[in-house]
């Protein structure tokens, strides 16, 4: 979906594929087929975003085989789909019965997340729209906090550095700018967007950026206008924002509230839980570990990073984090000039709902992603943007 902002450029509004997550390109061939295009008929649109995600071997398939490639590309065109960023986070296995941990392997010190982002790049660079000049991918922002030593941080940066080169020689050779955005997350070496501002500051500013994600902002209990000037002021770009709103809990002391979250509590994704109090963020890696000892306390709210559908949040009395994404939303767009211009609604987590809120066919799950890009695209026009057909 595509809107025009005041200013005259235009902002992409997608969705992110990895909430039908595939290995393969048959896979991926799939998804379009049976899940992206009825999204796209429910919204009665001629033409739709998707943030396409691509696991390590369909990467691998599409760069050793242009004619597959192109292949895609025109599958893509006959149902009516367009792609100007990839999510480039996850590897490989984000289908699994337990992801967990294994979605920040490898890291940036490791050699093959930089092959792999080097070759969604390209290929990101051969599905743009022939109008579209500008790609993203977003990335994991950096590694995950454990085990992260100097030397490894040393490795990464100069892993960022050799992307940004890669990055100038393949507008060069394609006339398509490719920028990557480092995806603050909690638990993460960096798990703010306040986090970001030190590693980044040195790198290419604009090929390396930051992909703010509302989901993330509000689980650390960011506060958006205070992060996004700050991320201005650093002379950081935002190539990326994904709309996601976390789980809230105002009273998490109250038995019933424990009760409500402890539903949330499942083995598939990591759940990491935050409070905020005056000496600081305490935090757990998930939301079991939070529900079952002291470690969080418990006479002040909780957020966890728990991606809830952003049209439906949880009955009381429990929330979601909504009102921060239309907050950040209104910094990022609702200006004299757009801070991003690729925004991707990236609720991952249907399937991973407490059962009685699960879609229970394919069908409910594509008139639950086009109720939620119905909300995203009802708050763009609130902040003054047309929406293009």
């Amino acid at each position: 979906m595509r809107f025009r902002h005041p200013d005259g450029s235009t902002v992409h509004l997608a969705y992110c594929t990895n909430v039908h997550p595939a290995e393969t390109l048959d896979g991926v061939l799939a998804q379009l087929r049976d899940h992206c295009e009825p999204v796209r008929r429910r919204l009665g649109r001629d033409r739709l975003g998707i943030g396409l995600w691509l696991a390590k071997d369909a990467a691998r398939s599409l760069i050793n085989d242009p004619v597959t490639l192109r292949g895609l590309r025109a599958e893509l065109d006959r149902r009516g789909l367009e792609v100007v960023t990839l999510n480039g986070f996850p590897y490989e296995g984000f289908g699994a019965e337990e992801v967990k941990y294994r979605v920040y392997k490898p890291d940036w010190a490791d050699p093959e997340r930089l092959a792999h982002t080097g070759d969604l790049a390209r290929l990101l660079a051969a599905l743009l729209p022939d109008d579209i000049t500008e790609g993203s991918v977003s990335t994991l922002p950096l590694g995950w906090r454990t085990h992260w030593t100097e030397d490894r941080d040393r490795t990464a940066r100069t892993a960022l550095g050799a992307l940004a080169d890669r990055l100038d020689a393949l507008e060069e050779l394609t006339g398509k700018s490719i920028r990557i955005a480092l995806e603050p997350e909690p638990g993460c070496t960096v798990e703010t967007t306040a986090d970001a501002i030190g590693p980044l500051t040195a790198l290419a500013s604009h090929r390396i950026g930051v992909c703010v994600d509302t989901c993330h902002l509000a689980t650390s209990f960011e506060d958006p206008a205070t992060a996004l000037d700050a991320l201005t002021a650093a002379g950081l770009t935002i190539p990326k924002a994904q709309l996601s709103a976390a789980l809230h809990a105002e009273q998490p002391r109250l038995p019933e509230v424990r009760e409500a979250l402890a539903a949330f509590a499942e083995p598939r994704f990591l759940h990491q839980t935050r409070a905020r109090t005056a000496a600081g963020l305490l935090g757990t890696d998930d939301l079991d570990e939070a529900l079952a000892g002291a470690a969080l306390p418990d006479d002040t709210p909780w957020r966890a990073h728990f991606h809830v559908p952003l049209h439906a949040p949880p009955a009381p009395p429990l929330t979601s984090t909504l009102p921060v994404l239309q907050e950040a939303l209104a910094r990022l767009v609702g200006g004299p000039v757009p801070l991003t211009r690729h925004l991707e609604v990236e609720t991952y987590t249907w399937q991973a709902l407490p059962p009685w809120l699960r879609p229970r066919s394919r069908g409910q799950l594509a008139d639950g992603i086009a109720a939620e890009l119905t909300l995203a695209r009802d708050l763009l026009v609130d902040l003054g943007l047309k929406e293009l057909p």
